[in-house]
C-alpha cells in the first residue's frame, strides 16, 4: 500500500511503500522469505541537489540506471556523475510510522559513454541492512545528507520525527 503521492517523484508512480501485510503474521508457505513491501529506493542526484523516489531501482531499473552498463572499477568511469541510492524501510512504533532503516550506496553514471560504476554486492548488503532497520548514511557527503534529510522531513515530517535519533543526527537536519 503506498503511503501517499509524492510530487518529487521523477520516475512516476507513488511515494514510499508503507506496511503491506505483515510478513511474520503467518507460518505457512513463504514464511521466512524477505518482504520488500515496506521498502522504497530514493535516488539522490548529488550535482542537482535533489532526491526522489524511483521504484525502478528495486530491480536496478531506475531512470538513472537505464541504458547503462555498470562496471566494478570506479576509475573506469572518471567522468561519472555522482548519485546515491538510498534504501528506506518504513515501520510502525508506538508513535506511528517512521523511517526504520536508511542505508546509502554510491553510484556514478556517465551518459556519454553509457557506463557507470556501482558495487552490486554493496547495494545488496545495504538493502539487507535497511530491511534489518540499520541507519548507515554517515559516509555520504554533507550536501547529500542535507538533501536526503530535507526530502525525508518534507515527505512526511511526522514519520521523520518518529524516526531514530541516529538518523536525524547523521543527516544533520
Amino acid at each position: 500500500m503506498d503511503l501517499l503521492n509524492n510530487n518529487n517523484n521523477k520516475a512516476g508512480g507513488s511515494g514510499f511503500n508503507i506496511l503491506g501485510k505483515d510478513p511474520v503474521d503467518h507460518k505457512g508457505y513463504g514464511a521466512g522469505t524477505l518482504n520488500l513491501d515496506n521498502m522504497s529506493p530514493v535516488i539522490v542526484d548529488v550535482e542537482a541537489g535533489e532526491a526522489y523516489v524511483d521504484m525502478g531501482a528495486m530491480h536496478a531499473r531506475s531512470q538513472v540506471e537505464k541504458g547503462i552498463k555498470f562496471l566494478t572499477n570506479k576509475e573506469e568511469v572518471p567522468n561519472g556523475k555522482p548519485y546515491w541510492l538510498i534504501w528506506i524501510t518504513v515501520d510502525h512504533n508506538a508513535q506511528g510510522a517512521y523511517f526504520a532503516g536508511v542505508t546509502a550506496c554510491e553510484m556514478t553514471v556517465d551518459r556519454e559513454i553509457r557506463r557507470g560504476y556501482k558495487s552490486l554486492p554493496e547495494h545488496v548488503n545495504k538493502m539487507d541492512k535497511s530491511l534489518k532497520r540499520h541507519i548507515m548514511v554517515d559516509h555520504m557527503d554533507e550536501n547529500s545528507k542535507q538533501v536526503l534529510g530535507k526530502f525525508l522531513k518534507g515527505f512526511n515530517e511526522e514519520m521523520y520525527l518518529n524516526s531514530n535519533q541516529k538518523l536525524k543526527d547523521d543527516l544533520g537536519v
